[in-house]
């Protein structure tokens, strides 16, 4: 017996007692990685056996004690390993595992139920995304195991204790899994679902215990009681919009739909208005049972029956719920005056969005605005009423302009509304830029934002938005506000026909402060404003290009230096690609301005000057001249013979030429060894040489010779990888009856590597790659011969007449 085995055995046998104590952890953490990494038996192509594969007689093992671990010992490695296990061997091969649940499920030893439960959850999360027609055994499982949830639930019910309310709250997370995509219509009826939702109901009804509110705020949500009624509310929240709302679901929930609407949906509803009644009277409500609230709520909005129910309540919970969630707290100001960034990074996060209340009230708030006629006119009476009273707290004033803003969409379609938003904003808003409160400027910019396609009908508010948003942008001192303003600035310069002209002579000072914003926050959002600004100003931004690129890739090795496991990485990912799309956007700009070129190339050929590590590098430097000089011969002359080497006198002109005449074997690949090629042709062609070109003529035919032998060799190379493409299906069935996999021969010819190998650049397609305007090297290398050869002969020809 292996080492390994022994392991796994010795892991698991720690549980075969129920005395016994719990697992070790690094035994634990070596069976998981054992199970995740090897458990899968492969595709079944190999008759080999694979080198780690775990042998039969482990995985029955395994198989016959995982559940009593779980139950012993509820670590997430160990739920991890059963998750795996029933994904290869569910149900071929472990139908036994149903059997096992059930009998645990129905015993009475309560210490065993939420070890058990976490087993049953891996067996739903096991098919959570899978299509209808795949889950036929996860539904017949849970035929079983459905009458067994509800009679366990009933009996926990009385029972407020922490460990009670735990079990409670792994059963809901199985019927959310259960349901969140897919409502097995077989495993619901209208007596079971009647006691599901009074259940449910009763959940989210019942009182916390009022020892809770000792703990502190930031970690109450995590306590069980708060957690069981989010899962409640999860459930609710996802039966009502996804099977219970005729008119949004598919034919085949029509049914339920009509019965949930009917039957069920207002006595729910009843139920959440005593959650908001209890936030309204400030008492404590969990931030995401209060968003799941209101997203219920929400969908409610639509239907009459719910309607009629909620009408007399919805102007309370707009005013009452809705408007202190989207008033600037105590909350927002302690992150923004510790950390401005993580500020900036939670109210631009879209899985912030996701779970946040204020998201889900502007939702509602919008939905009863846009659905319900007399709730538009009633909540602008009342935001009005708090922005024209003078002694208003500016805290009510930004959650007041938040709630017009939020609306912006519907009141810019009304026409007793459109006409009065540019009074709005000449009155409410261009004053906040004055406020000596940094929310409110920001705000000021945020609703300039929202109400970008305003129809100015004078030039001269159009003007102050601009200006006011400018100035913010550039010479504000708190971060969150420049965010604010750069989105708005760039939203207004897009809506508004005459903003651009406006800005123009600005956009130096602009662009610098985007570029400046981007590097302090590595915001997404940014990288998208400045790609738009560099559309919108191709030839204001021309001159500065190689500035801002520089900026930019800056910005980039910042952000790259975040590994992908750090916390953030997956943000800065993000943001990666955005400055790399808005590098892209700004060559894509400059690309028919010949006069960037000379600026291009001087950055390439500076980098040259300091050290320079690798022959890849100094090849692409190069490249970058030579591009230069395949675009325009003069062009590239006239630019080496006004560069200069620090602390020398002499144009680069000679550098240059006798550097890549040196490295021409450092060309490797196609499109490198080609770009090599047509430079030389470049140089041979000149009517008139530069003495550098002179004092190395006699080198430029042999280089010419050693590229084209290497390019005839990526040619073949190139159409052998093709071929072997074209014949990939076939050779796999081939390779399938002969137990054969591509490469195993190794019988293939004895290329180069270097002919084979895709350089650095090859990936980028250019000019010269076009394959429906194929430039072809050979051709063009024997025509200039050629023409060479005429001319000499007419030369010839005219100096003997002379003689």
């Amino acid at each position: 017996q292996t080492l390994r085995d022994r392991i796994v055995s010795r892991s698991l046998s720690y549980v075969q007692s129920v005395d016994g104590p719990p697992l070790p952890s690094l035994g634990v953490i070596y069976l998981k990685n054992m199970v995740t990494q090897h458990w899968s038996e492969g595709d079944g192509t190999s008759t080999e056996t694979p080198v780690n594969n775990i042998p039969e007689e482990d995985r029955q093992f395994i198989r016959d004690n995982i559940v009593e671990a779980i139950i012993h010992s509820p670590e997430l490695q160990l739920t991890t390993c059963i998750h795996h296990m029933i994904k290869h061997d569910y149900p071929g091969k472990w139908t036994a595992i149903v059997d096992k649940i059930g009998f645990y499920l129905q015993s009475d030893n309560s210490a065993g139920w939420l070890g058990i439960l976490l087993c049953l959850y891996q067996l739903v999360k096991n098919y959570e995304y899978k299509k209808p027609g795949e889950r036929s055994p996860l539904v017949a499982a849970m035929q079983i195991f459905m009458p067994m949830l509800k009679d366990r639930f009933i009996q926990l019910l009385p029972d407020p204790s922490s460990e009670s309310v735990l079990v409670q709250k792994q059963i809901f997370k199985i019927l959310y899994a259960l349901f969140q995509y897919n409502l097995p219509l077989e495993l619901i009826n209208r007596q079971n679902l009647t006691e599901w939702m009074e259940i449910l109901k009763t959940v989210v009804d019942r009182d916390v215990p009022p020892e809770t509110l000792q703990v502190d705020e930031d970690e109450r949500p995590e306590l069980p009681w708060w957690k069981c009624k989010k899962w409640a509310l999860h459930i609710l929240a996802r039966l009502f919009e996804r099977y219970g709302s005729p008119g949004n679901t598919t034919k085949e929930y029509t049914e339920f739909a009509d019965l949930f609407l009917k039957g069920y949906a207002v006595a729910a509803q009843q139920v959440l208005l005593k959650v908001l009644y209890q936030y309204k009277e400030k008492q404590y409500v969990a931030p995401r049972v209060l968003q799941q609230t209101l997203n219920y709520i929400n969908q409610g909005i639509a239907h009459a029956v719910t309607w009629k129910n909620l009408k007399p309540h919805i102007q309370g919970i707009i005013q009452d719920v809705v408007f202190p969630l989207m008033c600037y707290t105590d909350s927002d100001q302690e992150l923004w005056e510790e950390d401005p960034y993580e500020y900036i990074r939670m109210k631009f996060d879209v899985f912030e969005d996701f779970i946040s209340p204020t998201t889900a009230a502007q939702t509602l708030l919008f939905t009863s605005c846009n659905k319900r006629k007399e709730v538009l006119q009633k909540t602008m009476g009342f935001c009005y009423q708090i922005l024209t009273e003078p002694t208003s707290d500016p805290r009510k004033k930004d959650g007041a302009l938040h709630m017009i803003g939020s609306l912006a969409e519907i009141l810019l379609k009304k026409k007793v509304y459109k006409d009065q938003m540019e009074f709005m904003l000449q009155n409410h808003v261009f004053t906040l830029f004055r406020s000596e409160l940094g929310y409110m400027r920001a705000r000021a910019c945020w609703v300039l934002h929202y109400f970008c396609e305003v129809k100015f009908k004078s030039d001269q508010n159009l003007q102050t938005a601009l200006e006011l948003t400018r100035l913010c942008l550039i010479n504000d001192n708190e971060m969150p506000v420049k965010v604010e303003a750069a989105i708005a600035l760039q939203v207004l310069i897009s809506n508004q026909e005459k903003a651009k002209e406006y800005i123009t002579p600005f956009i130096r000072p602009v662009m610098q402060a985007l570029l400046h914003i981007v590097r302090e926050t590595e915001n997404d959002d940014l990288t998208n404003v400045i790609q738009k600004m560099i559309c919108e100003y191709s030839e204001e931004v021309t001159p500065i290009a190689v500035e801002m690129t520089q900026h930019l890739a800056m910005t980039f090795n910042q952000v790259i230096q975040t590994g992908p496991d750090e916390e953030g990485g997956d943000d800065k990912a993000v943001t990666a690609m955005g400055i790399l799309n808005t590098i892209d956007t700004l060559l894509s700009v400059v690309e028919d301005h010949k006069e960037v070129v000379p600026l291009f190339v001087a950055a390439a050929l500076e980098r040259l000057t300091r050290e320079v590590k690798t022959s890849e590098l100094r090849t692409m430097c190069l490249q970058v001249a030579i591009a230069a000089l395949y675009y325009s011969p003069p062009l590239l002359l006239n630019t080496l013979e006004n560069l200069r080497f620090p602390n020398n006198t002499e144009p680069i002109t000679n550098h240059f030429i006798s550097q890549w005449l040196k490295d021409v074997d450092c060309f490797l690949g196609l499109h490198d060894r080609k770009i090599c090629v047509l430079g030389l042709c470049a140089l041979i062609d000149l009517e008139q040489r530069p003495q550098a070109v002179n004092q190395v003529a006699g080198q430029l035919l042999p280089a010419a010779i050693l590229l084209f032998n290497g390019l005839k060799r990526a040619y073949a190379c190139q159409a052998e990888n093709e071929n072997e493409d074209e014949d990939d299906d076939e050779d796999g069935e081939e390779d399938e009856e002969n137990g054969t996999h591509a490469g195993e021969d190794g019988d293939d010819e004895d290329w180069d590597e270097d002919d084979a190998e895709e350089t650095a650049l090859e990936g980028y397609t250019t000019a010269v790659d076009d394959e429906d305007n194929l430039v072809d090297e050979y051709q063009i290398f024997k025509a200039i011969l050629q023409s060479k050869e005429t001319t000499f002969q007419a030369h010839k020809a005219s100096d003997g007449s002379s003689s």
